[in-house]
């Protein structure tokens, strides 16, 4: 089972920008299709984005298309989510996923969750 470590969350003004990381160890990231997700207070998880075990393939859920780019270095075990021109409702716990196939990820039916790091937009 692979462990995941969120990273890089923090307090950022509406319209900036911020870069998310998430170190797999335990097994190689190559293993696994990877996803973002989030959490807004009082609300359910949603998905973010996905990204195919060797990243040829991403999915966007429509509210951050555009705005925000998932990437991957399989070399170093690490998954990121560059967000820019950040919103306010894009406050949220954002949390990394794996899963070993890329449509488990889009389905949440997910391997293993990291801890989540918090995103916070103000105005």
């Amino acid at each position: 089972q692979v462990q995941l470590v969120e990273s890089g969350g923090g307090l950022v003004q509406a319209g900036g920008s911020l870069t998310l990381s998430c170190a797999a160890s335990g097994r190689p990231s190559s293993d696994y299709a990877m996803g973002w997700f989030r959490q807004a207070p009082g609300k359910e998880r949603e998905f973010v984005v996905a990204i195919s075990r060797f990243g040829a393939t991403t999915k966007y859920a429509d509210s951050v298309k555009g705005r925000f780019t998932i990437s991957r270095d399989n070399a170093k075990n690490t998954v990121y989510l560059q967000m820019n021109s950040l919103k306010l409702e894009d406050t949220a716990v954002y949390y990394c996923a794996a899963a070993t196939i890329f449509g488990k990820v889009v389905t949440q039916v997910i391997n293993s969750w990291g801890k989540g790091t918090l995103v916070t937009v103000s105005s």
